[in-house]
């Protein structure tokens, strides 16, 4: 079986990508001539130049293929032109999903974010089915991965799309070249920059268990169905406390309240706009972190077998592999 896997150089989709090919399945990956295709090194992956805002390129790159593992995202919180991330993440979704109809591909994994769900105000573990909306979506990211989902569904419902939607949470681990934020986050901690903390909380799984995730939904999911892809809820403190000790360094103490560092983020993002360089902090980063992003699982596991490993195990994974990159 032939699979087109996008964002097969980028973090989540390479752990895709090797799993399928552990699996027996012939792999293609959608490429541009800019992708780092550091990620794809020694692995027997089929390149298919294209691009997500060109559909035309799209229809020849999942030619002879049977299914899709949509992964490609832009993932940025912060960036100098927010059209960019809405052509990528919600234009892009539907160019490749309205291709491979055209193509008639028979089955579709695409993968979407916990960003695009529900929180609780309590905090306690949200679901696939906790009540959310367009306007509860801060920032960028969030709208356009919401945005995104919701012509996915759209497609299944009005177009007969055979797609399954998995919804990792923060996946960490091996592969993050990047780094996402939340890979720059473990680095800039493991190498003892954050002496502070705020009052949040992730959903923290290792990025094996998610591409794990994504088979078991190509394998057992149901068409137009979401599935939380996720792991451990910790708090932020406990996390930094988890890669202190994997370190050796000695833990943050001091928590910052969300207002106190809200005015550094828009100084931060002023300065951005001139330099051209990505904010150590930003607005919507606060802004989300004023939220514990805590989920469950448990329709996962329960309908596609899915099961997740310890957090430490997943953070000793990320550092290890930024060490090795002598990141630090």
């Amino acid at each position: 079986m032939k699979a087109l896997v996008t964002g097969a150089t980028g973090f989540v989709g390479s752990a895709v990508a090797r799993l399928l090919l552990r699996r027996g399945f012939a792999v293609r990956a959608l490429v541009r001539n800019t992708s780092d295709l550091s990620n794809l090194h020694g692995l027997n992956v089929e390149l298919a130049q294209g691009d997500l805002t060109a559909r035309h390129t799209l229809c020849s790159a999942l030619k002879n293929c049977d299914c899709l593992f949509h992964v490609a995202a832009d993932y940025r919180l912060w960036l100098p032109r927010p059209d960019e991330i809405y052509a990528n993440n919600v234009q892009g979704t539907v160019n490749i999903m309205k291709a491979a109809m055209e193509e008639g591909i028979e089955r579709i994994v695409y993968t979407s974010s916990v960003a695009t769900l529900g929180l609780n105000r309590d905090g306690s573990p949200a679901t696939e089915d906790t009540p959310v909306s367009l306007s509860d979506m801060i920032g960028h990211y969030k709208r356009s991965k919401f945005l995104a989902e919701q012509e996915v569904r759209r497609l299944v419902l009005e177009q007969g799309l055979q797609a399954v939607i998995v919804n990792p949470s923060t996946p960490v681990g091996p592969g993050d070249i990047r780094p996402t934020p939340t890979g720059r986050m473990i680095l800039e901690a493991a190498q003892g920059k954050m002496p502070a903390f705020v009052d949040t909380g992730l959903n923290i799984v290792h990025v094996d268990d998610v591409a794990m995730g994504h088979l078991l939904a190509f394998e057992k999911g149901v068409v137009g169905e979401r599935y939380i892809l996720g792991g451990e809820n910790m708090t932020l403190r406990d996390i930094f406390a988890v890669i202190a000790e994997i370190t050796g360094r000695k833990p943050p103490r001091i928590s910052l309240p969300h207002n106190l560092i809200l005015p550094v983020a828009y100084i931060a993002e002023a300065m951005a706009r001139v330099t051209g360089r990505e904010p150590m902090v930003t607005v919507d980063g606060v802004q989300l972190a004023k939220k514990k992003m805590f989920f469950s699982t448990e329709k996962a596991e329960t309908v596609l077998g899915y099961r997740h490993g310890p957090a430490r195990k997943a953070l000793e994974d990320a550092v290890a592999w930024f060490r090795a990159r002598a990141a630090f």
